[in-house]
């Protein structure tokens, strides 16, 4: 047990540069799972982002056959993979079913694709991620990823929100809903790909889930919403970085952990300010 509160081998590891790649990597996704879980939530696309992250690592395994990069295979199978269910989910009511559909199919190819490749592992590691086999070229990719949404955030937040909250109404007052949608899907399928990527198609719902249902536990606000939701996310990636490092288990167990317990505590407040109004 010792090992777990080792502080001299967790700085130490700290000072390495494929952990300290590793921290920026995760703080960025942190951000990433802040700013559009909170949405991801309230337009009530959590299974979404479930299919995408799984369909994001067919389109790697595909790259794996093919010889290609598979970061650039996961962001085309997340980003085809949204873009089909921003177009044919666009109701909520069929949502859940054509994501079924979609990631059943999408699964299987997966599947064929790892047979062919012949190499399990590899299968394995986009399943659970390789936060510390993050590199330059994995940290420009989501750093791109990030001023990519952040950028597109900032010209479609509000009618996004709108529609978010009150789809009819928005619809009724001329918001373009179902290209919202689309574009939303876009900007979650790129999320979700460079998530697949660090920390595995399995947890990806960890930081782009979790942190944004947290808070809205909390407040009803818009703007506090988000801005809890990226320092719950902030904790868990980072936080759970550095607990994994002294007893080296896997990076994904403490994020998930430190996500679940959060989201514990918002409930257990939330109740507990009803109560106390009641």
């Amino acid at each position: 047990m010792g090992d777990f509160f080792d502080l001299a081998l967790t700085w130490d590891l700290l000072n390495r540069d494929f952990v300290q790649h590793a921290v920026i990597a995760l703080a960025l996704l942190g951000l990433l799972g802040g700013l559009l879980s909170p949405l991801i939530v309230a337009r009530q696309m959590s299974f979404a982002v479930h299919g995408v992250s799984e369909l994001s690592v067919t389109g790697a395994a595909a790259a794996l056959l093919a010889g290609v990069s598979v970061n650039v295979g996961g962001v085309v199978g997340a980003v085809v993979a949204a873009l089909t269910f921003g177009v044919l989910g666009n109701r909520a009511r069929e949502r859940d079913s054509v994501i079924g559909v979609v990631v059943a199919f999408g699964l299987g190819l997966g599947v064929l694709f790892l047979a062919l490749y012949k190499d399990t592992s590899k299968g394995f590691a986009m399943l659970t991620g390789q936060v510390v086999s993050v590199g330059v070229g994995g940290l420009t990719a989501i750093a791109v990823t990030t001023v990519v949404v952040i950028a597109v955030l900032a010209v479609i937040y509000r009618p996004l929100l709108f529609s978010s909250v009150d789809p009819r109404v928005a619809l009724a007052g001329g918001v373009p809903t179902r290209t919202l949608s689309v574009v939303f899907a876009v900007l979650m399928g790129l999320a979700c790909a460079q998530g697949v990527q660090i920390i595995g198609a399995l947890l990806v719902m960890s930081l782009l889930i979790t942190p944004g249902a947290a808070a809205m536990r909390l407040s009803s606000n818009p703007t506090v919403v988000t801005g809890l939701a990226i320092l719950f996310a902030q904790i868990a990636a980072i936080g759970g970085l550095v607990l994994s490092l002294a007893p080296g288990l896997p990076v994904s167990v403490f994020v998930t952990t430190i996500s679940f317990v959060i989201y514990l505590i918002c409930r257990f407040v939330a109740n507990s300010r009803d109560r106390t109004r009641a």
